[in-house]
């Protein structure tokens, strides 16, 4: 019986011992998940609560604001375009075929992403610029794209192409390659299969990856400021803008940011109930 009593009481030791041992695990969790969210969440509270609410009419029909934000809208949606018109035939292929060198294709095509911005801008003048690797040629045909809108465009298609392409080949991988040779046995032609099959259900992902990009390039400032330079209506976006606006007017930068924001947390909120939507038609 007494040691029944014994093993007893070392058990309801242990257990004590475990469940204070998990509580200051989840203690320890919670304190990291606050501490990071907080890190993450708090710049932006803090510029939300700057933004000066009684002067935001004033500010934001200012030229330099109003400018820029109409400059960043065309810019990134003549990116967006470009992505995907010569984005989505490239990231069939690498999801569909198989071909040799396929793995430095794609290594090559990510590079963007680990790119230093500043890197990226002063590729893009090498290859582009007026002495660049095309710069003879381009000159030739009358074409100048270093220092132009069609510089931003570039540069922002540069640095966002790889957020699309990697998600749309993920969405391409996905369709069932059984639901396409189903296809093809009721005689539905390769572009049939595409329009007709692959390309609705891989919709999701591409407009999520679209998405993506959409605010990448919206967001893009190092590559443009070199590549296109900081001229106001002609290639100042609104990331150049608020840089500019920062060292003469705090509070219309501080307005700009808030726009920024308020627009990539929408695209974010769209993307992510975009997300849900597939995993739902999927049943996944």
């Amino acid at each position: 019986m007494l040691r029944l009593q014994t093993e007893s009481a070392a058990y309801t030791q242990a257990e004590q011992g475990a469940s204070w041992g998990r509580i200051a695990g989840a203690l320890a969790l919670a304190t990291a998940v606050a501490l990071f969210a907080g890190f993450l969440v708090l710049p932006i509270v803090a510029l939300l609560l700057r933004v000066p609410v009684s002067a935001l009419g004033e500010y934001a029909t200012r030229p330099v604001v109003l400018d820029a934000l109409k400059l960043s809208l065309f810019t990134s949606l003549c990116s967006l375009g470009l992505m995907l018109a010569l984005g989505t035939p490239v990231a069939f292929v690498l999801a569909r075929h198989r071909f040799a060198g396929k793995s430095l294709l794609e290594t090559l095509i990510e590079m963007p992403v680990v790119l230093p911005p500043a890197v990226a801008g002063v590729a893009l003048l090498l290859a582009f610029g007026r002495r660049g690797l095309l710069g003879p040629l381009l000159d030739t045909a009358g074409v100048e794209l270093a220092f132009t809108t069609a510089a931003v465009v570039l540069a922002q298609t540069f640095v966002a192409s790889p957020f699309y392409l990697r998600s749309a080949q993920a969405a391409f991988q996905s369709v069932p390659v059984e639901l396409e040779q189903v296809a093809a046995t009721e005689g539905a032609g390769r572009w049939a299969r595409f329009w007709n099959v692959i390309l609705p259900l891989s919709l999701p992902g591409i407009t999520g990856g679209a998405i993506i990009a959409w605010a990448r390039a919206l967001a893009e400032f190092g590559a443009t400021i070199l590549f296109a330079g900081n001229f106001q209506g002609r290639t100042q976006t609104m990331p150049l803008a608020i840089y500019t606006q920062m060292e003469s007017d705090l509070n219309a930068a501080i307005i700009m940011s808030a726009i920024l924001v308020c627009s990539s947390f929408a695209l974010l909120v769209t993307f992510r109930w975009l997300s849900r939507s597939q995993m739902e038609s999927t049943g996944t």
